[in-house]
């Protein structure tokens, strides 16, 4: 048999398509080539590979918090989707990390920017980095930081006649490796941990670190008497925050953890920007989402 490789073609008008001619002939299909992508002049990226962390924002404050706090550049795969990467040097290894930002709020885009991370990046770690909001009035003050391996999933509930709503909470804890790392920060740092506020007209400020657990659903919560907020203080007494995309990261570990080869752990780091009551809003946005950026650069020795 001769084995013939590529075709010679001249002429106009020529078109080839996984074509064989003669008897006993036959195609052999090649497995296409992978990369992470391509740079703007057309060259090829180095090929893909595990990276170390991906990060997965909400807003646009906390993506700019976490791309300046780790040095990231912007880069773009052929499909479109936008990602920010970089290498961090710790004393022990140079971390390889990707972040990039949900379309919108909630668990299910979480979710999404999470699947778009594995298939471009298959992170080790994953994190969730940004704002949240406090509802303890000790821990989770304004500018503070809670930092969870404990997530409560608050949505699940039945609802019975004459308006009886009975919540059935999801409690997931990240895997061991991460508790660990986490608890030798604090052990470290001290509980709580301290820093400065990140933005210059706060950097005189000293704000606090807490572990703790966050609660998790679908609702935006500006209401200091709120259901919600009654139900998690009374599930777990340790909630110290709440948001809206926790309870997406640790479901899409679950599901995902049937998977062969290496699950990645996963870490919640909220910056506290509002005490989800009457006077939420927007102005510690970035103070907030700064922070708790700050706090996943000094957590990284740690976890990779």
């Amino acid at each position: 048999m001769i084995n013939n490789r590529g075709i010679t073609s001249q002429g106009d008008n020529n078109n080839f398509n996984n074509n064989a001619v003669g008897e006993h002939a036959h195609v052999s299909m090649a497995a296409p080539s992978h990369h992470t992508g391509t740079s703007a002049a057309g060259a090829v990226d180095e090929p893909a590979a595990r990276w170390d962390v991906g990060v997965v924002t909400i807003l646009s404050e906390e993506l700019r918090s976490v791309v300046d706090e780790l040095k990231l550049e912007r880069h773009k795969e052929p499909g479109g989707l936008y990602f920010y990467r970089g290498k961090h040097t710790t004393p022990e290894a140079t971390v390889r990390i990707v972040a990039t930002q949900s379309q919108s709020q909630g668990q299910r885009s979480a979710m999404a920017a999470l699947e778009n991370l594995r298939r471009h990046y298959e992170p080790r770690l994953w994190a969730l980095v940004g704002v949240g909001g406090g509802i303890h009035d000790k821990h989770a003050r304004i500018g503070n930081v809670i930092v969870s391996t404990d997530i409560v999933y608050y949505e699940n509930r039945k609802i019975n006649p004459r308006g009886d709503i009975r919540r059935r909470g999801e409690h997931r804890q990240a895997p061991a490796p991460v508790v660990h790392a986490v608890n030798a920060f604090f052990a470290d740092h001290g509980t709580p941990a301290h820093l400065h506020g990140q933005l210059s007209r706060h950097a005189s400020e000293e704000f606090e670190v807490y572990p703790g657990v966050i609660g998790s659903g679908e609702a935006v919560i500006a209401d200091r008497e709120s259901e919600i907020r009654r139900y998690l203080k009374d599930y777990h007494e340790k909630v110290l925050a709440v948001d809206m995309e926790a309870g997406g990261l640790s479901q899409y570990w679950q599901e995902n953890s049937v998977h062969g080869g290496i699950n990645p752990g996963w870490i919640v780091i909220r910056g506290v920007s509002d005490n989800a009551d009457e006077e939420k809003g927007h102005g510690y946005h970035e103070l907030a989402a700064r922070n708790a950026a700050h706090i996943l650069r000094l957590l990284l020795p740690y976890l990779c």
